[in-house]
């Protein structure tokens, strides 16, 4: 039985050192949703129509893989609230591990845009992610999807049985993953370093 844990926010909110730090303490594996979309950019080109598709069925496969494995893995991601479709995505995700006898996680972050323009810039976030070494254009896109979408639930919405909403302007990386531990009663597997985080 494998279990999910998505860790959901804006652009630069934080979401990756909250799963890095999620992933050493548990020893869960850990995609972020930059994974899949690097490498299908570096094969088929940046936004083309072989680079969505490629980007679609990685991710997919990640996921059938895990459960047909019983891999607890942690998720990175970006929702546009405002889409009925994110809704249908994120709940699809919560059926298959569920159906398959583990449990969902939602984890959902926020953060003040001063703070997130801030951490978009930060060394780690450019290393890890090779799109945003443009900084110029990573900055204009972070301020136009603020605009375009809602990044963020409503405050009185919950859409999942798990589901924790941080605002991790002011806290630490290992803080937030405390907290969702506490929170969702989590144990860490026990696993070799090699398992959950080779070459990380």
């Amino acid at each position: 039985m494998a279990n999910l844990i998505v860790v959901c926010g804006p652009q630069a909110v934080g979401k990756m050192t909250v799963a890095e730090s999620l992933r050493d303490k548990l020893r869960y594996n850990m995609m972020m949703n930059h994974d899949s979309i690097e490498v299908s950019d570096r094969i088929f080109g940046f936004g083309t129509p072989a680079q969505r598709e490629f980007n679609s069925y990685f991710r997919e496969k990640a996921f059938e893989l895990a459960v047909k494995h019983d891999v607890d893995l942690i998720f990175t991601y970006v929702a546009a609230f405002d889409l009925q479709e994110e809704h249908d995505y994120l709940h699809s995700l919560e059926k298959m591990f569920e159906e398959a006898g583990g449990h969902f996680y939602f984890v959902e972050l926020s953060a003040t845009l001063e703070e997130r323009l801030a951490r978009n810039e930060t060394p780690h976030r450019m290393e890890k992610k090779a799109s945003k070494k443009d900084v110029e254009w990573s900055r204009a896109n972070l301020l136009e999807d603020a605009k375009k979408y809602r990044l963020n639930t409503n405050e009185d919405e919950v859409l999942f049985e798990h589901h924790l909403k941080i605002d991790n302007t002011e806290l630490l990386p290992d803080e937030v993953a405390d907290r969702v531990i506490a929170e969702f009663g989590l144990v860490a597997n026990v696993k070799e370093e090699k398992e959950y985080r080779f070459g990380a």
